[in-house]
């Protein structure tokens, strides 16, 4: 099933979000994440979603593996994404994506019944990530060459023409999030301030591994 994206405002953001934390997962404002859910706790927590009026999951990671007798730790920022399409399938999972919509700073912890964590979030921080998308600001060739070194020295394939083709939020938010990131880069892309911001360090990330593989190509040109 799929629901059509609303139009959001900070306003419209709920005082409470249920949380699931997933290390080395990164989910930006408008970006899309597919995600395969299958634990008890976490089939709960899509149900209750569901049913609710907004439809939001927040999207975190921990800051440490699970430890036993308390929750895991988190980094201070996270990300809610709206449930725009899901399905269940015939072992009992559930089959989502997620839309981001906003980033939150996380607040106090709220007991639950249903094995899941809950926040209050702040999203006050982030408003404008209730705007229109930002445009340009930093060096899109650059990004690119290194982009297609990254996917060289991660042995990775990419579609370069319509890469290079898509809008510079989509490019750099699509790719941001599907690239093999350490969880440290992919939080510190999620807490970039601009997208030009974000656009700079990924270049940043992505020259330091070619380089450290000898992939870089400096020149911008298509990679073999």
């Amino acid at each position: 099933m799929a629901v059509t994206l609303a139009r959001t405002g900070l306003g419209d953001m709920p005082a409470t979000l249920p949380i699931f934390p997933l290390s080395g997962v990164l989910l930006l404002p408008r970006g899309r994440l597919p995600l395969n859910i299958f634990e008890p706790r976490y089939l709960a927590m899509v149900e209750d979603a569901l049913a609710s009026h907004d439809k939001l999951i927040g999207i975190i990671q921990p800051t440490e593996k699970e430890p036993s007798g308390r929750p895991q730790a988190l980094y201070p920022v996270g990300c809610a994404g709206r449930l725009v399409s899901w399905s269940e399938t015939d072992d009992g999972r559930y089959l989502i994506q997620l839309a981001g919509i906003a980033r939150f700073e996380v607040g106090d912890e709220i007991s639950t019944m249903r094995g899941y964590r809950r926040i209050r979030p702040d999203f006050s921080r982030f408003e404008a990530d209730f705007r229109e998308p930002e445009r340009g600001g930093f060096d899109r060739k650059r990004l690119l060459a290194g982009l297609k070194a990254y996917f060289a020295a991660e042995g990775l394939e990419g579609d370069w023409n319509s890469i290079s083709q898509a809008p510079d939020e989509r490019i750099v938010s699509t790719l941001a999030m599907l690239c093999p990131f350490t969880a440290e880069e992919k939080q510190s892309l999620l807490e970039c301030t601009t997208l030009a911001e974000r656009a700079k360090a990924m270049t940043g990330f992505c020259e330091a591994r070619a380089a450290a593989s000898g992939s870089s190509d400096p020149s911008g040109g298509k990679l073999h």
